[in-house]
């Protein structure tokens, strides 16, 4: 841990943790208690400038989380991941692209045991987020290349030189509500950040609750709580007195505006924000803050967060809460926050489902911000059926993206088409088009063969499965007729309610009602 040198904090009442003798300041030479004496006095003057001010002492629950990795086994039991104490032997690896980094999958030799996922487990909680008391912080890659892509911003800073007055850019963290942005990479960014080199970065400030804020000392190892304005006013002395510091922002709602004064000189700052609400947006503009896009755990992932959480029973109950958790995320997609608990998805799928069933011609327009970089701010389409991926944009910047959570896209798709015309229809596949080719959302993802851009999309990516004999492989029908896709559906009943043969007509895209219909999901004649 940091020494016991003089606090680079504003102190109120400090409760200071008991320390042996040996640790005392007996063995200090005069001038340096002297020092430390004179700091000391500096920071208990500053006292009187602020209000609300709290000693807390969990500073160690978090500096000394201990550590767990999962590892994903090839033909391994149960499941096919298995815990490990301690830190992993190897994290993973990232390589530059534009101003942040993305995972390195190149450098993963095949075959060989694969880190899935990190635990950091802090025995007081993480309740200094002001979230769930929760004991576990679940690393992925994902979280992971956050704090990589800060601490590439600290390198830089610190190796510049002082007469270049560099300070690294503001940050932005946003991504789909309930993966673990504040919980997992604001935890996990707060744990690195107070292992970094104390003298280069004595403090680490995390903004909760509109205003609140923990002043973490590394100097004195303890834990300082402002309230309201006494948070900025601290912050603001200690770059006024030439100490360096980093901020962790958390916002919590639409009320919460981080302060024009936030990043003071000489400090980072990473604001973590969800797409429904807006109130950081000028800050982020007049900041120039760069963005860094979440994504959502995947299914491996997950996997781990199971594994991990039935650590102590044997494999086939694991392999059991895993096949459970598996049916909500394919429901609901990886949203941490209710695929979990059976009560919380319950409630939280059934509120989609009546989203969807009481759309109305009137409410279409919501679902155009699909396909697009919108917020989400009183979007109530995006807000329960929408996730966020990272998308590259100019210059290789990260950009958020809504798609649909796939098992409700296939619901949403069906209910858009009775509810749009058909151009309308189209515009909407369209802006989508990318996430249906590689997503898989059901049958209603038919209707997207009647779009021309989509069938144009995909002409390029279809492969004739290797012919049983020797024949020549053939060009496929879209590519060959590329002008006479269909351009209509209709919904072929089963047998027993058809009561005579029925022609075939050209250019109506046929989809079966049967739910296991032959070989395919739809078919249509050029």
């Amino acid at each position: 841990m940091p020494g016991n040198q003089a606090s680079a904090v504003p102190q109120g009442d400090i409760r200071r943790r008991a320390k042996p003798e040996s640790e005392g300041d007996t063995d200090q030479p005069s001038a340096t208690r002297g020092r430390v004496e004179e700091v000391r006095l500096l920071m208990w003057t500053l006292d009187s400038r602020v209000e609300e001010c709290t000693v807390w002492e969990d500073y160690e629950s978090v500096y000394n989380a201990s550590w767990h990795h999962v590892m994903e086994v090839a033909g391994g039991e149960g499941t096919g991941m298995e815990v490990h104490e301690g830190e992993p032997p190897q994290s993973w690896t990232y390589k530059a692209v534009g101003r942040t980094l993305e995972k390195d999958d190149g450098v993963e030799q095949s075959g060989a045991p694969r880190l899935r996922l990190m635990v950091l487990t802090s025995d007081e909680a993480w309740h200094f987020l002001g979230r769930e008391a929760s004991t576990d912080c679940y690393v992925n890659c994902e979280v992971d290349r956050v704090w990589q892509i800060v601490k590439g911003d600290l390198t830089e800073w610190f190796s510049s030189r002082p007469e270049d007055h560099f300070t690294p850019h503001p940050r932005l963290l946003t991504g789909t509500p309930g993966i673990g942005k504040s919980m997992a990479a604001g935890s996990y960014l707060l744990y690195q950040l107070l292992h970094y080199d104390a003298e280069l970065l004595p403090v680490v400030v995390f903004f909760f609750s509109a205003g609140k804020a923990y002043v973490f000392d590394k100097t004195t190892e303890t834990v300082t709580l402002y309230a309201d304005k006494s948070s900025i006013k601290a912050v603001k002395e200690l770059s006024r007195r030439g100490m360096k510091g980093y901020i962790i922002y958390d916002v919590i709602g639409r009320f919460d505006i981080p302060s024009p004064c936030l990043p003071p000189g000489g400090w980072g700052m990473l604001v973590v924000a969800t797409p429904e609400t807006t109130s950081y947006i000028h800050w982020a503009s007049e900041k120039r803050a760069v963005r860094i896009v979440m994504n959502c755990p995947d299914e491996s992932d997950v996997k781990g967060m199971c594994v991990w959480k039935k650590r102590n029973q044997p494999p086939p109950q694991q392999a059991e809460y895993w096949r459970e958790v598996k049916g909500r995320m394919n429901k609901l997609g990886p949203i941490l926050r209710y695929i979990f608990d059976e009560g919380d998805y319950n409630h939280w799928i059934g509120d989609c489902h009546n989203l969807v069933d009481w759309t109305t011609s009137r409410e279409i327009q919501r679902y155009f911000a699909f396909g697009t970089s919108k917020m989400w701010e009183g979007n109530k389409a995006l807000e329960y059926l929408a996730r966020i991926v990272r998308v590259r944009g100019e210059r290789n910047g990260e950009s958020p993206f809504n798609v649909p959570i796939t098992d409700l896209a296939s619901e949403t798709l069906c209910k858009l088409k009775t509810l749009m015309t058909q151009a309308e229809f189209n515009l909407f596949v369209s802006r989508i088009r990318d996430y249906l080719l590689h997503a898989n959302v059901g049958k209603c993802a038919m209707f997207a063969f009647l779009n021309v851009a989509f069938m144009a999309a995909i002409r390029r990516k279809l492969k004739e499965l290797k012919p049983p004999t020797r024949r020549p492989s053939h060009r496929c029908a879209p590519e060959v007729y590329s002008q006479e896709g269909p351009t209509r559906h209709y919904f072929l009943p089963s047998v027993e309610h058809i009561d005579k043969k029925t022609c075939i007509n050209h250019r109506l895209l046929y989809i079966p009602e049967v739910e296991k219909f032959p070989l395919v999901d739809a078919f249509f004649s050029s």
